[in-house]
C-alpha cells in the first residue's frame, strides 16, 4: 500500500480557492466517511484550516486519482480546477511533508504554533471517525514526537509569531497610536484569542469581542478588560471600531457591504483598518471597495510575514535536519514492520504445510503402512515442498539475469558458514599420535 498526501494551501492556491475546497466542521464526519469508503482508500485523515486543506491517505496504485476525483465531487468543483493548484507527495515524501507541516515550516508565519495543536484535533477527528489504521496511526504518532523534539531542540517556537501576530503588526504601521483605537473582533477561536492578547498587549484604548454566543466571548474578552457581544450586536458596535479582525468558521459572509456603508456615515467617514482571517471569507470583497476601508485577507499579509519567516530560518535549518532523521527512522520502522509481516507470512504458509504433511503421515502409520517408508516420505514431501517455491524464484532470477535476488539469495536460504573450521590433523601429526 502507499501512504499518499494530497492537498492544497496558501502557496498554492487563492484565498477564493481555498474557501471552496475547505471542509467546515459539520462537514468533517461525513467527508471521513465518503473518503474511507472509496474503492481504493484504506485509511484516511483530513486537515482543513484558513491556509491549506490536505488529505492523508494508504491506498493503493489508484487511490491517487480516485481521492482527487472524490475531493472534485465533494465540492461540487471540477477536477481540472483543483488539479491546477494542488500537489501531492508519496511514502517518504509524504511523511516528510506531514512533519513539515506539523512543524510549521510550510505554513505562512515559518514555525507557528498553531497548526500542531490543528492537525492534533484533525488526527483526534480522524480517529473518531475510524479512519485511522495502524499506518496512518503509527505515521501522526511518529510526526508528533518528530514536532516535540524541534520544539525542545531548536528556536523555532521562541519569540512567537502567527497570522495573528502579522495582522496586529500590519494594523500598527496604520495606527501610530493604538491607546486612540478601538477594536472589534469577531469569533473566538484561538485566532481571535491571540489577536486580543496581541491587541491588549499594545494597549489598544477599547477591545469587543462579538460572537455567536455571549458567553464564549465574555470569557476571551473578560480577562483583558473587553466587551462581549452578540453577533447581531455587530452593526452598533461597528460604528465605533477603528480595527475590524475577523475569523469565524461561518459558511457565508458576516459584513456585507451595506452594513459596512451604513457603519461608515455615522463614522464620519473616519477611516477603518479590517483583516478578514476567515476561510471562507468573513466580509465580503465589495467591502474593500469603500474607499475608507483598508480591507486585507491572509494572502495580503505576506509581507509582514516574509520578515517574520527571515529571523526564524537558522532555526528553521536546524528543524529542517531533524525532520530528515525523523523521515528515516520511520522509513526504518516501516520496513521493520513490512520485513515482519512477511516473516509471518512464511512461517504460516510454512507451518501449513508441516501441518498437511504430519496429517497424511499419521494418517499411512493408521493404516499400518512401513513406519520408516511413511518417515522417507514425509522428509522427501517436506524438502520438495519448502524447496519448490525458492528454485522457481531462483530460475526465474537467473533467466532475467536479476543480480540483485542472485546476491542475495545465498544469504537468505543457505546456512551460514562456520566462522572458524577446525582444520584436519596432518598426516604428519596423525603418525607421532600413533600409539607405539
Amino acid at each position: 500500500m502507499t501512504l499518499l498526501a494530497l492537498g492544497i494551501n496558501h502557496r498554492t492556491a487563492s484565498v477564493a480557492v481555498r474557501e471552496q475546497v475547505a471542509f467546515t466542521p459539520a462537514q468533517f464526519e461525513s467527508a471521513l466517511g465518503e473518503l474511507r469508503c472509496l474503492p481504493h482508500v484504506s485509511e484516511a485523515a483530513v486537515l482543513s484550516t484558513c491556509n491549506r486543506t490536505e488529505l492523508y491517505c494508504v491506498t493503493d496504485e489508484a487511490g491517487e486519482r480516485t481521492v482527487l476525483d472524490w475531493l472534485g465531487r465533494f465540492h461540487g468543483l471540477a477536477v481540472e480546477e483543483i488539479s491546477r493548484c494542488a500537489y501531492h507527495y508519496i511514502d517518504a515524501a509524504a511523511a516528510r511533508h506531514l512533519m513539515r507541516v506539523a512543524v510549521g515550516l510550510d505554513s505562512m508565519v515559518l514555525g507557528e504554533p498553531q497548526i500542531l495543536g490543528q492537525l492534533k484535533e484533525a488526527y483526534q477527528q480522524s480517529r473518531s471517525a475510524k479512519g485511522l489504521g495502524g499506518e496512518l496511526e503509527r505515521l501522526f504518532q511518529h510526526t508528533f514526537a518528530v514536532a516535540k523534539q524541534v520544539r525542545t531542540e531548536t528556536g523555532i517556537g521562541k519569540n512567537p509569531v502567527s497570522v495573528a501576530y502579522a495582522a496586529v503588526s500590519m494594523a500598527s504601521r496604520i495606527f501610530d497610536d493604538f491607546g486612540r483605537a478601538s477594536a472589534l473582533l469577531i469569533g473566538a477561536g484561538e485566532t481571535i484569542e491571540l489577536v486580543a492578547r496581541h491587541l491588549s498587549e499594545a494597549g489598544v484604548r477599547k477591545l469587543t469581542v462579538a460572537n455567536r454566543t455571549r458567553e464564549r466571548a465574555q470569557a476571551l474578552a473578560g480577562p483583558l478588560g473587553g466587551e462581549a457581544i452578540t453577533l447581531p450586536e455587530i452593526p452598533d458596535a461597528l460604528e465605533r471600531a477603528d480595527i475590524v479582525i475577523s475569523s469565524t468558521a461561518a459558511p457565508l459572509p458576516i459584513l456585507g457591504k451595506g452594513m459596512v456603508e451604513r457603519a461608515l456615515k455615522k463614522r464620519r467617514h473616519r477611516p477603518v483598518f479590517m483583516v478578514d482571517i476567515a476561510v471562507p471569507r468573513d466580509i465580503e470583497p465589495e467591502v474593500g471597495e469603500l474607499a475608507d476601508v483598508f480591507l486585507y485577507t491572509v494572502d495580503d499579509l505576506e509581507e509582514v510575514i516574509e520578515e517574520n519567516r527571515r529571523h526564524r530560518q537558522v532555526a528553521a535549518d536546524q528543524a529542517e535536519s531533524l525532520i530528515e532523521h525523523g523521515v528515516v527512522s520511520w522509513e526504518q520502522e516501516r520496513r521493520v514492520r513490512d520485513g515482519g509481516e512477511l516473516i509471518r507470512d512464511y512461517r504460516r504458509h510454512g507451518e501449513a504445510m508441516r501441518d498437511e504433511s504430519r496429517d497424511q503421515a499419521l494418517e499411512r502409520l493408521a493404516r499400518g503402512e512401513d513406519p520408516a517408508k511413511v518417515v522417507e516420505r514425509l522428509a522427501h514431501q517436506l524438502a520438495n515442498r519448502f524447496m519448490h517455491q525458492p528454485t522457481l524464484a531462483l530460475r526465474e532470477a537467473a533467466s532475467r539475469e536479476n543480480h540483485e535476488v542472485l546476491s542475495a539469495a545465498p544469504r537468505v536460504l543457505l546456512p551460514p558458514k562456520p566462522a572458524f573450521e577446525k582444520p584436519a590433523p596432518s598426516a604428519k601429526r596423525q603418525k607421532d599420535d600413533s600409539p607405539a
